[in-house]
C-alpha cells in the first residue's frame, strides 16, 4: 500500500486512475485515518470526510499517522479544513480552499458541506458547495455577467441556505424573492450552464498531481517534531479501530 486516498462526492465520476495510481477509498469517518496507517503507506491524501452522519476525522489520527512517518495531504473538502488547522504540524494542503482556510478568508465547515448519494451511486453530489458557488460567481464577475454588488449580494442569498439546500435553482429562487431582475437570473443561469466552477473538484485533482510529482521526485519518510500526547480520546479512537479489526480478524 504506498498511496491511499479518501475521496467521495468531490471526485464523483472522475477516473482518478490517470491522475495517481492509489488505494482509493470512501469518506473518511473517525478512525479510518488510524486504520490506514497502521499499514504505513507512503502517503495519506484527504479529500472527502463525513461531517454529520458519524463522526469526523479526528486531528490526533492525523497526528499519529504524520509521527509514524506517513505524509497526509488534504484538499477540497474535510482534506481543506484540517490541513488547515494541522499545517503548523504538517499536515500538507494544496488548492484554493485550502489556501482560503489557511489565511482565514474562510472559516465555517459549512462552506465545503455537501449531502451526497451513497456508494451504489459513486457518492453524487445532491447539494452544491459553497466555495463552489462563490468560485462561479466571482467567474462570472470577472466576465462581465455580474457586477461586483449582485455577485456579493448572491453570496449572501447562498450563505444563508442550509448547506444540504444549496443548488443553483434554489439560490435562483432566492435572487427571485429578493428582487434580483429576469434578465440577471437568466445570465447567471446560462453562465452557470456553461462556465460552472468546481473548485472542490479542481483542488482534489491538484492533490493527486502534487501527490504524483512529489512520489516520482522520492518521498522520504514523514519527519516530526511534535511529541505525541496520549490522552483518552485517542485511546478511545485506537481502541475502537482496533476492537473493529479483531473482529473482522474473527469473522474470516
Amino acid at each position: 500500500m504506498k498511496v491511499v486516498i479518501f475521496a467521495g462526492p468531490t471526485l464523483s465520476g472522475v477516473d482518478c486512475s490517470r491522475e495517481l495510481e492509489a488505494l482509493y477509498l470512501p469518506p473518511a469517518a473517525q478512525g479510518d485515518i488510524y486504520r490506514v496507517a497502521l499499514e504505513r503507506p507512503v502517503a495519506i491524501g484527504l479529500i472527502d470526510g463525513y461531517f454529520e452522519r458519524m463522526p469526523s476525522v479526528s486531528h490526533k489520527e492525523i497526528l499519529w499517522a504524520m509521527k509514524e512517518g506517513v505524509h497526509v495531504f488534504g484538499a477540497a473538502s474535510m482534506g481543506a479544513l484540517r490541513a488547515a488547522e494541522l499545517a503548523v504540524f504538517g499536515m500538507e494542503g494544496v488548492g484554493e480552499i485550502y489556501e482560503s482556510f489557511a489565511r482565514g478568508s474562510l472559516e465555517d465547515d459549512d462552506e465545503v458541506a455537501v449531502v451526497h448519494a451513497e456508494a451504489e451511486e459513486g457518492y453524487r453530489p445532491l447539494s452544491e458547495a459553497m466555495v463552489n458557488i462563490r468560485a462561479t460567481l466571482q467567474a462570472a464577475e470577472r466576465a462581465g455577467v455580474l457586477g461586483e454588488e449582485s455577485r456579493s449580494r448572491l453570496e449572501r442569498l447562498a450563505k444563508g441556505l442550509f448547506h444540504a439546500d444549496r443548488s443553483w435553482p434554489a439560490l435562483l429562487t432566492r435572487a427571485q424573492e429578493a428582487g434580483l431582475d429576469a434578465a440577471g437570473r437568466e445570465a447567471i443561469r446560462h453562465f452557470v450552464a456553461e462556465h460552472r466552477v468546481d473548485q472542490k473538484q479542481l483542488d482534489a485533482r491538484a492533490l493527486l498531481r502534487t501527490l504524483r510529482a512529489r512520489l516520482e521526485a522520492g518521498l522520504p519518510p514523514k519527519e516530526t517534531r511534535y511529541p505525541f500526547a496520549h490522552t483518552d480520546a485517542w485511546e478511545h479512537i485506537r481502541r475502537k479501530v482496533e476492537d473493529a479489526l479483531t473482529r473482522e480478524a474473527g469473522n474470516r
